[in-house]
């Protein structure tokens, strides 16, 4: 399994991406790696290891560039050159934690969408209480969506849950503002009817308050509503930890407290952490691209190496092809 790898993207790059495919192919015997970046950048991290290769450049597109025209304009940059690797079959997957409007063109332009898909999707596995997670998608590739797209994202969201997370029939659910099928925008209401259609597990609508609970494995939305539905997720969680770590330092009895149940606290903390999910899938390529959190760490950045790994050996390009075809898209 190959994976190329945008060394220089992300908040902590390149240290936390080389140490992270450090750790990928110590763990996964079957794994080898190309970091492409700066190699004297890289070089100070990476332990010597015959399955982890450099791609050589200094050209790279930071957060504040325009993604099309970067992309365009960057041919050199490590995201693309991480991409053309997949486009030209030297790799099986590509990831990044960088731009993340870049990745999105550089899988469409250059890796290519998969024939009958209309819009790719951008989709992350986010926790559950019961530890196992959904898949939303999409959460940002596409604002504005019809009715067909959801349809698709359903689709592809159901063969991720039953190739990766080896779930035999994944619930697929529509976000929306209330459970009844007339409730919503007009989105909403048509996106509705064509998923009571499909040959789908399709339960209904989720509300936004029951996505926690684990209402459904698969849940999908417009990109403009997924993306604010993630984004408060993590600005909620980030604020409760936050608060419980004043209210746990706020005086030497709960200090006392707090370390009687630091243990707890850590299954607590490790239960919701994005890192052990890896990234978000960009659904709809001809082959699996993963974009880390800007923020990953070296943990995360791993956890997106699985995924990307996991996507390319259990063939869901390939099945998602087939399934295009099945249903006549």
């Amino acid at each position: 399994m190959r994976i190329a790898i945008d060394a220089m993207g992300g908040d902590h790059a390149p240290e936390a991406v080389v140490k992270g495919a450090v750790q990928a192919v110590e763990h996964f015997r079957d794994l080898s790696v190309t970091l492409v970046g700066d190699e004297a950048k890289i070089a100070p991290f990476l332990k010597e290891n015959s399955r982890i290769g450099i791609l050589h450049t200094t050209e790279v597109i930071t957060g504040e560039e325009e993604p099309v025209r970067a992309v365009r304009h960057k041919p050199s940059a490590s995201m693309v050159l991480a991409a053309k690797e997949v486009k030209e079959g030297r790799a099986d997957a590509c990831i990044s934690a960088g731009n993340t409007g870049a990745l999105m063109a550089a899988g469409i332009f250059i890796v290519g969408r998969i024939r009958g898909i209309e819009r790719p999707a951008l989709a992350p596995m986010l926790p559950t209480l019961d530890g196992k997670g959904f898949l939303l998608l999409d959460v940002g590739a596409n604002a504005d969506a019809k009715p067909s797209h959801l349809l698709q994202y359903a689709y592809m969201g159901s063969v991720y849950a039953e190739k990766v997370n080896k779930i035999e029939k994944p619930r697929v659910g529509l976000l929306n503002i209330g459970t009844e099928p007339k409730k919503g925008n007009e989105l909403a209401r048509k996106a509705y009817e064509l998923l009571s259609e499909a040959d789908l597990h399709f339960i209904g609508n989720v509300e936004a308050r029951d996505l926690l609970a684990g209402a459904a494995d698969v849940v999908v939305a417009d990109g403009f509503t997924g993306n604010m539905v993630l984004k408060t997720m993590e600005g909620t969680a980030y604020a409760l930890f936050q608060m419980l770590k004043d209210v746990l330092t706020g005086s030497v009895k709960t200090k006392i407290a707090a370390g009687f149940l630091k243990n707890d606290l850590l299954k607590l903390k490790s239960k919701m952490d994005y890192t052990e999910y890896g990234g978000a899938g960009l659904f709809g390529l001809k082959a699996p691209v993963v974009k880390a959190h800007g923020s990953s760490n070296d943990h995360a950045i791993f956890h997106a190496i699985r995924q990307a790994r996991e996507m390319a050996e259990r063939r869901v390009t390939e099945t998602i092809e087939k399934m295009l075809v099945q249903e006549r898209f």
